[in-house]
């Protein structure tokens, strides 16, 4: 019996053994067959907006393309939610224009974005919006599960909205189906709740000069004492905003929103609170500010100067299609406090200004007007080419350096220089000037339209408008013309037998050299040709080439014409079918090249040139004779009358030719 028993027990002992050890292998291949989906990145295009997707991370692909500036971004390195996810990655440097995965984390709204250009992207500014995002490398965070299907927030009303909602609520449930991410929608008896969105830091400011102590001041230099007043300086740090699903308390997308009982959709959630202002079209000008920063000036007055600047940028609509305004601050040395393309709205504009630093030392005016003439107005720091240059200086007293000769080569440069001279010598002071009448001397020009003399720092606020209706008047704008970009050129050119093809082919390349030297557009210098023999031909008016390359490309077509040689009938003929169509604004330059003497008469066409305003260039090649090149050419000849021996020597002419051009256009009285 006994024997049973034990018989029986191992056999049930057995039985568990086997059920057990074929349980394991069971949940092992179950345990196999079940495999984490893999993570699929979902493509966008370049248009859609980080409001549209309502998860608070995620990571898309973006195409190629997405630098184009019809897709709008708002902010640098944090962006409104009604930015282009794809712009703003290329942007901030994540991606190029050839596209790629990005991480998109949501965070708070902020109270303004300030717009900057980085990476080929022009981003704007926005005084406030309700919902921000960043952006950084596409590469999965630990333990984040990414959507690989991204839900989009409707765009329907919420009466179209609440209609399906309830229409589906009345179809049966599926069994396995789970509910996804929805519209939100206004639920009966919710009241308003206002929420508590946290604010990113503020970026720091660049490094900054310090308000510099008083230097001791050269003999003469009116002492001022610096003020003892603070100045306020900006010592946050930015730190980079991380959004982690796990994180308790932290503010989500649209919770404000839901606890308040609002919607969100495609509307709410992507227009701007504000139109963004692209600035006055009746004031495009790029403005640059040459503040005193001198020790001299004092801490008080300083303030006074940077007020004066806000109320400047309060009344311009500063935009990208208005005026634009860098800073300049000089002392010993001058330094950009910001060029033109840094701010891109007044209220961006005066929060700079407001930063600003104190540098100290002297009062180098000539070395900053200098400074602004070779590096300030370039491309790279936003100078837009067809919008007036204008620089406006403060000056504390008088200078401490020599201003006239570098106010020449800023007014050669097309720079219409203003100076607002502030508290300037009294009777007493003047034998310690250095440079007397520096004003009149820095100015664009003498008639009063670029100088404020301003009695007393305390009365400098009255002189914003007058300043702002000045520098916004283009047409009075002078120094904007210079001897390059104020011209109609017209070439008239010697086609007869004895130039030859070779001999002409070097020929068109001295005009084609000619006119590589001026700026050229429907607005700056225009180019015409004529080419003569007996008879005369156009071979290119003023209106039928709008930019430089063009110009170029026509003339190396024009085609070697073979004859005799007629150059007082090519005068006329240039007189009555070129220069006729002279605009009344522009400079009328001729400049007729030849290589022998002409079988007509060619003083009375000369005197008729000259007496209709056009100024001649004569250049001689060869068997020209010099006497008919005096008679044709602009008195003095010596300066409008050119000669070389042989048709290879042209080249050795352009630099000469285009120095005494300018020569004559600079001489002209500044009143």
């Amino acid at each position: 019996m006994g024997i049973v028993v034990l018989t029986m027990k191992a056999s049930v002992i057995e039985m568990f053994l086997v059920l057990l050890v074929t349980g394991i292998h069971s949940n092992k291949e179950t345990t196999k067959k079940i495999k984490r989906p893999k993570f699929t990145v979902p493509p966008i295009n370049c248009d859609v907006k980080a409001g549209k997707i309502v998860h608070p991370e995620f990571i898309v692909k973006c195409p190629a393309g997405c630098q184009d500036p019809k897709y709008h971004v708002y902010g640098t390195n944090v962006y409104a939610s009604s930015s282009s996810v794809c712009a703003a990655a290329v942007h901030s440097g994540v991606l190029d224009n050839s596209g790629g995965k990005v991480l998109v984390q949501k965070v708070a709204g902020q109270s303004g974005y300030r717009g900057s250009y980085s990476n080929g992207v022009q981003s704007l500014s926005l005084p406030h919006w309700r919902e921000s995002f960043v952006v950084s490398e596409g590469k999965p965070q630990k333990g984040v599960t990414y959507p690989s299907a991204l839900t989009y927030s409707s765009a329907k009303s919420p009466a179209v909205i609440a209609d399906e909602t309830t229409k589906a609520s009345q179809k049966p449930s599926v069994p396995g189906t789970t509910a996804q991410p929805g519209t939100l929608m206004q639920v009966p008896g919710t009241t308003s709740a206002e929420g508590s969105h946290t604010t990113l830091p503020k970026p720091s400011p660049p490094a900054g000069e310090a308000t510099s102590s008083p230097r001791p001041q050269p003999a003469g230099h009116r002492s001022q004492q610096l003020d003892p007043w603070p100045t306020a300086s900006d010592t946050s740090s930015q730190n980079s905003p991380r959004a982690s699903p796990g994180d308790t308390g932290m503010w989500k997308p649209g919770s404000v929103l839901l606890e308040a009982g609002f919607v969100l959709n495609e509307e709410t959630s992507t227009q701007p609170l504000d139109p963004v202002s692209q600035g006055d079209p009746n004031c495009r000008v790029d403005l640059a500010f040459l503040i005193d920063g001198s020790a001299g000036i004092g801490g008080r007055r300083f303030r006074i100067q940077k007020q004066f600047l806000a109320d400047v940028a309060q009344a311009l609509d500063v935009g990208p299609a208005g005026p634009l305004v860098g800073v300049v601050q000089y002392g010993d040395n001058p330094a950009t406090q910001f060029n033109l393309k840094t701010h891109m709205n007044s209220q961006d504009l005066k929060a700079a200004i407001e930063k600003i630093t104190q540098r100290g030392g002297l009062s180098n005016v000539g070395q900053a007007i200098s400074f602004v003439t070779k590096s300030f107005f370039s491309k790279a720091n936003g100078n837009r080419g067809g919008a007036p240059n204008v620089a406006v200086v403060l000056v504390d007293g008088w200078p401490t350096d020599m201003v006239e000769e570098a106010s020449r080569l800023a007014r050669e440069s097309g720079i219409n220089i203003f100076f607002i001279t502030v508290e300037g010598a009294v009777e007493h002071e003047k034998p310690y000037v250095m440079e007397p009448n520096f004003a009149s001397k820095a100015v664009c020009r003498t008639n009063g339209f670029y100088s404020l003399s301003v009695p007393s720092w305390f009365s400098l606020h009255k002189s914003a408008q007058p300043l702002v209706k000045r520098v916004c008047d283009a047409g009075r704008l002078a120094c904007s013309k210079t001897c390059l970009n104020s011209a109609d050129l017209g070439f008239v050119v010697d086609g007869s037998s004895s130039v030859g093809t070779a001999n002409f082919r070097t020929v068109l390349q001295f005009v084609a050299n000619l006119s590589r030297e001026f700026e050229i557009s429907d607005t700056d210098t225009r180019v015409g040709a004529v080419q003569y023999t007996y008879e005369q031909r156009l071979e290119f008016g003023f209106d039928a080439y709008r930019t430089k390359p063009d110009v170029l490309s026509a003339i190396r077509r024009v085609g070697y014409w073979s004859g005799g040689t007629s150059t007082g009938a090519a005068i006329n003929y240039a007189l009555e079918r070129l220069f006729k169509e002279s605009k009344p604004n522009k400079r009328k330059l001729m400049v007729l090249i030849t290589d022998g003497r002409s079988y007509d008469d060619i003083r009375i066409p000369a005197m008729a040139a000259h007496l209709k305003g056009v100024i001649t260039y004569a250049v001689g090649i060869a068997w020209a004779a010099q006497d008919e090149l005096d008679v044709i050419a602009t008195h003095p000849a010596r300066d409008h009358a050119f000669f070389v021996d042989e048709f290879d020597s042209l080249h050795t002419l352009v630099p000469k030719v285009i120095r005494n051009i300018c020569a004559e256009f600079n001489s002209r009285p500044r009143n």
